[in-house]
């Protein structure tokens, strides 16, 4: 929508009323589109592979090798592979939180205690069936594992757009490792960013992991 402006010398224009806060998400909406048809294309075998390097990565770091609890999740179609970390977390002894989509939106979380304990739900999501812990238990993990579509080099974070995990991030302690699973080509110069979107301070992708830097 535009408003009609008479120009000096009685020639009418047209003013662009759209609000900042339109233009970001008009922005991020053109950008999701476009990263999820990347991810569609690309080959499983791909995806398996990518999987097992992101696994390799995380584990070696030094915030994973102190933690004595880390709120992942469960990946779904081609989304970067989480099944062989959470693999290997279990096997190493850490207590695993994953989340359950609430109604609203929000965030709970309940332990995972190894494939058997996962069940389909809403979305094609596989959740654990276990206690759940509430919202605010993500505040006790010492590594918080997110999806993104993409982040830049500053750590923002571009989701699906739901809002579930700026919520959840709202509740994490400052401080704490947070980092999110990418494919190599979604780590962005830049992302668009609202203000209640949440940053993270890190990206594992199959080449490694990256740092962010000043948001």
């Amino acid at each position: 929508m535009g408003a009609s402006l008479v120009a000096p010398g009685g020639s009418v224009g047209v003013v662009d009323t759209v609000s900042p806060r339109e233009s970001i998400e008009a922005r991020k909406t053109a950008a999701r589109d476009r990263l999820r048809t990347g991810r569609s294309r690309r080959p499983l075998a791909e995806v398996g592979e990518a999987a097992r390097a992101i696994a390799g990565h995380l584990m070696a770091t030094p915030e994973i090798r102190r933690a004595a609890t880390v709120a992942a999740y469960v990946s779904v179609g081609t989304e970067p592979g989480t099944g062989p970390l959470l693999e290997e977390l279990e096997a190493a002894g850490r207590r695993v939180l994953l989340p359950v989509l609430l109604p609203d939106g929000d965030l709970d979380w309940a332990a995972y205690d190894g494939p058997a304990s996962l069940a389909p739900a809403r979305l094609g999501l596989l959740e654990p069936v276990g206690h759940r812990q509430g919202p605010g238990a993500v505040a006790t993990a010492d590594v918080v594992l997110v999806p993104a579509l993409a982040v830049d080099r500053r750590g923002v974070r571009l989701g699906r757009g739901g809002g579930s995990y700026d919520r959840a991030l709202a509740r994490v302690p400052v401080g704490t490792f947070v980092c999110a699973l990418l494919y190599d080509d979604e780590l962005l110069d830049e992302v668009p960013r609202a203000d209640h979107d949440r940053t993270v301070t890190a990206v594992v992708t199959p080449r490694g992991v990256s740092r962010a830097g000043p948001a």
